[in-house]
């Protein structure tokens, strides 16, 4: 069995937790902050989990992480 190559775009953002789940950083962050609110803003800010429908395809491009 060869090597298996890790997707370097998906291990760019996402990272394990001890655990073994994978947490990522929230969306719609980048630009056109102006009209959203603060209390938004704020909550965009704060990592979460991937959630359990996208964990099985996420850990097969991302092998050894």
């Amino acid at each position: 069995m060869p090597k298996l190559k890790t997707k370097r775009a998906a291990a760019k953002r996402f990272k394990v937790t001890g655990t073994g789940k994978l947490k990522r950083s929230k969306a719609y962050k980048s630009h056109i902050l102006t009209k959203k609110t603060t209390k938004r803003k704020r909550n965009l800010r704060k990592s979460t989990m991937t959630d359990k429908t996208n964990e099985k395809n996420m850990k097969k491009i991302l092998p050894y992480l």
